[in-house]
């Protein structure tokens, strides 16, 4: 039998390039200032997804919920072999939190039906780990957190999870949600093949940017519209269109999303600056060596 996955991903600001500028005075982070990667540990969650269809057939559908910039994520997404990609963007579902990202993807996956959702384990620009588990709650599937191993048998799912100084390994009916850690496997590279062919997959909104800017601004809205049209079915007989859904097409509870359903507030933020303070050099020599330990000695370091 096969098995229908879904993967939700995200695109994040690249936190080893942190600068002065990385958040914004409401707390927020500022992703302009940022450069943009694709979640590390969902990559290990795609991978994942991947190796249930390659095994046991099936398909494997992708979900990014962001601004038309995440469209870069979904097809890196199609370039490593997912089946489908679907955009969630609306200017209502901005300063969402943990609990609002959970509540709008669970409306979207609800959408699917999947057997398994596959999650990393966090992301690195809230590093929460809160949004698998809360989607699980909301969509009523079996939760596995810290995935390294997984093998299928019919409804029934066996995983081996990391809890730090060990493991244990668990059995689960379908449909499951899994959190997947960056040691549960190695990404597979972009293929070049797919790549040659999805790299002009495009969303709708991405489309209309782009007739915007070739028609200009002498063309009406009407004629833009009919453009933006045509392109994207012209997209849709090549399946090179990506997905995209707002919140009213998953039927979403306005009350639930952006910054009307999200409880988190932050309080403030305060830059902090490490500074070095004074340090000793001991020549890498017998004497510096027995120096260096008289010194450990006398603060009580050790001995």
């Amino acid at each position: 039998m096969g098995y229908n996955c879904v993967v939700c991903v995200k695109q994040v600001p690249d936190t080893k390039r942190i600068t002065g500028q990385a958040m914004k005075e409401d707390g927020t982070v500022n992703r302009a200032a940022l450069p943009a990667i694709f979640n590390p540990e969902d990559l290990n969650a795609l991978e994942e997804a991947l190796r249930v269809r390659d095994q046991h057939g099936g398909t494997v559908t992708v979900i990014a919920m962001g601004l038309p910039a995440a469209c870069d994520v979904l097809r890196d997404s199609l370039f490593r072999g997912a089946d489908r990609a679907i955009l969630i963007t609306d200017r209502r579902a901005a300063a969402s939190d943990t609990l609002a990202t959970s509540y709008i993807l669970s409306c979207a996956v609800r959408k699917l039906k999947p057997d398994l959702v596959f999650c990393g384990r966090q992301a690195i620009d809230g590093d929460t780990a809160q949004v698998g588990p809360q989607l699980a709650e909301k969509l009523g599937y079996t939760l596995v957190t810290y995935l390294e191993e997984l093998e299928l048998d019919g409804p029934m799912a066996r995983v081996k999870r990391n809890i730090g100084n060990g493991y244990e390994r668990v059995r689960s009916r379908l449909p499951a949600l899994f959190t997947v850690m960056e040691t549960a496997n190695h990404p597979r590279p972009p293929a070049l093949l797919k790549a040659l062919k999805c790299k002009k997959a495009r969303a709708p909104v991405e489309i209309a940017k782009a007739v915007d800017g070739t028609l200009g601004a002498s063309a009406t809205p009407e004629a833009k519209s009919a453009e933006t049209a045509r392109r994207c079915s012209d997209m849709q007989t090549q399946n090179l269109l990506i997905t995209q859904w707002n919140l009213d097409d998953i039927e979403a509870d306005l009350g639930w999303c952006g910054g009307a359903g999200s409880p988190t507030k932050v309080n403030r933020i305060q830059s902090i600056v490490l500074a070095g303070g004074d340090y000793k050099e001991f020549p890498p020599t017998d004497s510096g060596v027995a120096s260096l330990l008289g010194e450990l000695i006398q603060d009580h370091t050790i001995g």
